[in-house]
């Protein structure tokens, strides 16, 4: 990772750029990407390579780059594809150490442009060339320095301290466009294409350190590898903020009927859960995350989630309260003293409360008062500033109180201008000042409610990744390798306690027996009451075929369930192997669980908590995170389902034990990190006895791989 990550500063910061394919055609790619290169300005030198003309642009044609009198660091490749790969070896024996391939015609078209791609990266691996591309829309630096522009864009955007990661060229062309319309800056761009070599982790550690860049905006189709992303966006996340947009929904695989984390965990979830274990904000369309990339851009960051409102209108003041709830802020309370500083200013229709409502006549002397005195106030954390034109409303004037307001304070302050016609000028006043400007106030407050946001993120409590000594990985090898030899992917219930047991989760206590004498003897053993439960291997739902007794409290009992037991399983399912039956404690009262993992073919084991018993089929109450998981991790699954307060103690019950639930997780993910065997797992119920007491796997389901 290191190492491409350094390779990447060949293709951001090139001594020298060779474009193979530059032609002097009108229109065609070769020339636009030339053209760009010159234009933009770059500040190294620049090579046209095409056998076919003279020069490009006035600037001699080299017939190959080999024929190059120089070194190049970067070749541009902007031919044919069937052409590529032997462009790239010649680059590679050139000495580039970096390459851009715009042309497309390779795994995105399907057969033979699969094999022309696995060609091109053996001969990327053999040069030691960092390949951005193919299919790609090309790269872009803004540094003065470098002013790289090795796209086809029809335009070079002005610096800025935003880097925007693009998996689609089309879709970056219309980024650029959007970026020059509203007047957004970029560090750097790059368009990573097919991601045949250089993918969007590559590009992530070496943004990492970037001093050109504040914020990092990804779109992105699906990664590479998630759980690379998961640590570098972690890590990255703790110097600069990450924002992207998600999109191409993955197809969810058969819902497997055998489990509830099966049927519950779907494919899109999982990037939510990604994102949110490594502090990257999720956003759903391109504008959100140019607009929340641009407020990101504009220090300082909020301390802490506290809004102050001020305005001149009542509406939308309570529109901005309404939106600021919704994305996470609250109503910060107002210091008597600073109503009081206020209020001689003031008209007597005025409300000083939060929002404050500065009414319709109020003039920028007004605005002038009120934000020195909520800014002044230790518990206001940001400031949202509406104006609302009136007839006596100076905008310009206006601008500048808030432009001076924000100078004096590290405080965040937004302004909403819900005004038409001519505001330019007001407007710029602001731009010229560093103080973003919104036309409604949701979006101010969805932009403060994202920095907040971040600000948490980045305070909260951090923990190592905590794994236990005392477990038995060679009990469950051995049990999971002879579920394998029998080729069977059912894990029944003795085996599976046998694996949780191993793995310290505290598993009830429990016997197998094989007839009804044992039964009785494990009855007397465990202590009364008991439950059975049929012990088979063709069978999941042991409920749905009678094959389950609860509340047995006699060795009489005992011996006329397991009768009643095994007669009615053989007559509902006469083809299934019975085993024997498993004889268990009967838990006392206490709250249902549950417990659950699936495996996701591209991002690995997905843990799941909610409610269990009937709750998860009915209420769905269930939070999803990807193992391994840290403590940290297994207390927010705690807190983040909305049962969870059935869980701290409701209405004078006593709370339920959450150490033991969140050591039940700890162990769980490590379980499955382990075992890579491991498909899917039930723990259902999982019954939490009030606090100090633990709790106890009383029913758990486990699917292997065959």
């Amino acid at each position: 990772m290191l190492i491409k990550a350094e390779k990447l500063k060949a293709i951001f910061a090139p001594r020298s750029v060779a474009v193979v394919g530059a032609t002097a055609r009108p229109q065609s790619l070769g020339r636009a990407v030339f053209a760009n290169l010159l234009y933009a300005g770059y500040g190294g030198c620049a090579y046209p390579v095409n056998p076919g003309v003279k020069s490009v642009l006035g600037v001699r044609a080299y017939g190959s780059i080999l024929d190059i009198p120089d070194d190049v660091d970067l070749a541009v490749i902007v031919v044919p594809a069937a052409a590529v790969c032997d462009t790239l070896e010649e680059a590679g024996r050139k000495g580039c150490r970096g390459s851009i391939v715009i042309s497309a015609g390779f795994k995105e078209m399907g057969g033979e442009g699969v094999e022309l791609e696995c060609r091109l990266q053996e001969v990327a691996r053999r040069h030691g060339i960092a390949v951005v591309g193919p299919n790609c829309f090309g790269v872009i630096n803004t540094d003065p320095a470098v002013s790289l522009n090795a796209t086809f864009s029809r335009s070079f955007p002005a610096a800025g301290r935003i880097a925007f990661v693009s998996q689609s060229g089309a879709l970056g062309v219309a980024a650029l466009e959007h970026a020059a319309q509203e007047k957004i800056g970029f560090s750097k761009f790059i368009s990573i294409g097919n991601k045949a070599d250089i993918n969007e982790n590559h590009v992530l550690a070496a943004l990492a350190d970037d001093e050109a860049t504040d914020v990092i905006l990804l779109y992105l189709e699906d990664l590479e590898d998630p759980k690379e992303f998961i640590d570098l966006a972690r890590k990255v996340s703790e110097k600069k903020p990450i924002l992207a947009v998600k999109s191409g929904r993955t197809k969810e695989g058969a819902k497997a009927a055998a489990s509830h984390t099966g049927a519950l965990a779907g494919s899109d979830e999982t990037y939510d859960l990604l994102f949110t274990q490594c502090g990257v904000l999720r956003v759903e369309t391109l504008e959100e995350l140019f607009r929340l990339g641009m407020a990101f851009t504009h220090r300082p960051l909020p301390r802490g989630k506290r809004l102050a409102i001020v305005t001149n209108a009542g509406g939308p003041g309570i529109m901005a309260t309404d939106a600021a709830v919704r994305h996470g802020l609250e109503l910060a309370r107002l210091d008597p003293a600073t109503e009081a500083r206020m209020r001689p200013h003031m008209s007597p229709a005025a409300s000083l409360g939060n929002p404050v409502d500065l009414v319709g006549d109020a003039d920028e002397a007004r605005y002038r008062e009120a934000l020195a005195a909520v800014l002044g106030d230790d518990g206001v954390d940001e400031v949202i500033v509406i104006v609302v034109p009136q007839m006596n409303t100076d905008l310009g004037a206006m601008s500048r109180v808030i432009a001076d307001a924000a100078g004096g304070t590290d405080k965040p302050l937004f302004a909403v201008y819900m005004a038409t016609g001519d505001i330019e000028r007001p407007l710029r006043l602001l731009d010229e000042a560093g103080i973003l400007h919104y036309r409604f106030p949701e979006d101010a407050a969805r932009a403060l409610g994202a920095m907040a946001h971040y600000v948490r993120w980045r305070k909260r409590p951090h923990a190592g990744l905590r794994l236990f000594d005392d477990v038995r990985p060679d009990v469950v090898r051995e049990i999971l390798a002879g579920a394998a030899r029998e080729g069977r992917k059912f894990l029944p219930e003795p085996e599976a306690h046998a694996v949780l047991g191993a793995y310290g989760l505290p598993v009830s206590r429990s016997r197998f027996v094989r007839d009804w004498s044992e039964a009785a003897a494990a009855a007397r053993e465990i202590g009364f009451p008991v439950v059975l439960k049929i012990v088979s291997p063709d069978i999941v739902h042991k409920v749905d075929v009678g094959g389950v007794r609860l509340g047995l409290n006699s060795e009489e009992e005992v011996r006329s369930a397991y009768a009643e037991l095994t007669a009615q399983v053989a007559a509902a399912q006469p083809d299934a192997r019975i085993w024997g039956v498993f004889v268990q404690e009967m838990v006392g009262r206490g709250k249902e669980t549950i417990l659950g993992m699936k495996r996701d073919p591209h991002f690995g084991p997905l843990l799941m908590f909610g409610l269990g018993g009937i709750y998860v089929e009915v209420f769905r109450d269930v939070i999803f995170r990807l193992a391994p998981i840290r403590e940290l991790d297994a207390r927010n699954m705690i807190r983040g389902i909305r049962g969870a307060k059935l869980l701290k103690g409701f209405r004078g019950e006593p709370p339920s034990d959450m150490d033991a639930i969140a050591d039940a997780l700890l162990r769980l993910s490590q379980l499955v990190t382990d075992f890579a065997e491991i498909e899917e797992m039930d723990i259902n119920p999982l019954i939490v006895l009030p606090e100090g007491h633990g709790a106890r796997v009383v029913d758990a389901r486990i699917l292997i791989r065959k």
